[in-house]
């Protein structure tokens, strides 16, 4: 296994009596796009300020490259930081804005010009080096914050909701861009959002945080279809909720009782007591349960909505649960209609009491 590029051990911080970060630990590979996703208040830009050197904390130790860079002022850590509003000079030239860190380091001029027209190439904007920043549009001037912090050849590379200034249709595109670019140059990048669709875009690895700790983290799809909290089920877009109780366990095989019947899932692992099924509403499929998927039983539709891409179901079964549905477009789903319900053992989460 390759030596971490950060790992952070027993993080906790406070603000007087007020503890916003608890006991973290994480460790962050070579190459890896790691993505802090949670609410405001959650502790992900305190987390973000104290990677970067901009607050210290309370407890814990923070190792980059291996080094303690725990008590090392933001100047002095192999790290750099790309903020929301761009944070760049507007009265230079592109050139001279990504020139910029070099030139604070002593790197003569012929050198810091080439290293700037190099990294303006990396991110697509090598003709832009004798522009000033109000020439460019909002994407084109967040490529150039972000060349500003490559261009310091850091060994992480934080990012404060770089997206967020940004419209619904740039942010798209930036999102392929960003997630391109960090592949080229290699560097372990750390980036913050509230948004479930960037992160789950943008990120090898996917940290779910709540009130100062990580409630759930893994590769997007594990934790967007298979979450191991109730926070990070429903926080993560929308999901069917079902209370459970796992009422007998052989070997691997889990009885799981519900208002909607006793289910049987292949859950290693599984322990008896208080539970809570899951499925994400696009999951759901209408019908009797074909041999192999998980029969939710039979109910009315309560609700049905054309969304455009798909419509918007909302079934009240018979034991008076509500069960959200995303089907296609198309397909009939008229208010009233009796219907039977039915999903992929895979698709179906089984979180503990």
């Amino acid at each position: 296994m390759s030596t971490p590029v950060v790992s952070i051990s027993g993080l906790s911080h406070s603000y007087g009596a007020l503890t916003v970060l608890h006991e973290l630990s994480l460790d962050i590979g070579p190459g890896e796009y790691v993505v802090l996703l949670g609410p405001s208040g959650s502790g992900k830009t305190t987390l973000l300020s104290i990677l970067g050197g901009f607050l210290q904390p309370t407890r814990g130790q923070v190792l980059i490259g291996g080094r303690d860079c725990t008590r090392m002022p933001p100047a002095r850590r192999p790290t750099t930081t790309v903020f929301q509003d761009y944070a760049l000079f507007p009265h230079m030239s592109v050139g001279a804005n990504v020139a910029f860190g070099p030139r604070m380091n002593g790197v003569n001029r012929a050198e810091r010009a080439r290293q700037a027209r190099e990294t303006l190439a990396l991110v697509g904007l090598e003709q832009a080096f004798d522009k000033k920043p109000h020439q460019l549009s909002g994407g084109q001037r967040q490529r150039v914050a972000l060349a500003r912090a490559l261009v310091m050849k850091p060994k992480l590379l934080l990012l404060d909701e770089p997206l967020g200034a940004l419209d619904l249709g740039l942010r798209r595109q930036m999102q392929d861009e960003l997630k391109a670019i960090q592949k080229r140059v290699g560097t372990a990048f750390v980036h913050v959002t509230h948004d479930q669709e960037e992160a789950m875009a943008l990120a090898d690895l996917l940290l779910v945080m709540q009130d100062g700790r990580i409630v759930d983290q893994g590769d997007p799809e594990r934790v967007y279809t298979r979450p191991s909290t109730r926070f990070s089920a429903t926080f993560m877009g929308e999901n069917t909720l079902i209370e459970a109780e796992v009422t007998g366990v052989e070997g691997s095989l889990a009885m799981i009782k519900t208002p909607l019947g006793t289910l049987r899932l292949d859950r290693p692992g599984a322990r008896l007591g208080k539970a809570a099924i899951t499925v994400r509403p696009e999951n759901m499929r209408l019908g009797a349960a074909p041999a192999g998927t998980v029969s939710f039983g039979a109910g009315t539709i309560a609700e049905s909505v054309f969304q455009g891409s798909y419509r918007k179901a909302v079934v009240q079964s018979d034991s008076g649960q509500h069960i959200v549905l995303k089907l296609a477009a198309d397909e009939p789903a008229g208010i009233g209609s009796r219907v039977e319900l039915h999903a992929e053992p895979r698709h179906v989460g089984l979180l503990p009491g």
